[in-house]
């Protein structure tokens, strides 16, 4: 597993989620935990971001559309 650390904007752009659909998600528990790096900087674990994306739930909604 990679352990790059992603920033916000690659997070946003890997999940594609906006930055207060991330706090929030985070806040419930339903995301990865940032990391403190610096006192105003944080970033989420590559691995971390990745295994969530692959956790969400495939939708069925263009099954039969061919």
């Amino acid at each position: 597993m990679n352990n790059k650390i992603l920033r916000f904007q690659e997070v946003t752009e890997l999940t594609g989620l906006s930055r207060s659909t991330i706090w929030r998600k985070e806040r419930l528990g339903v995301f990865p935990k940032r990391k403190q790096l610096g006192l105003n900087s944080v970033g989420w674990l590559e691995s971390d971001i990745q295994r969530w994306v692959e956790k969400l739930p495939c939708s069925n909604i263009y099954k039969g559309a061919a």
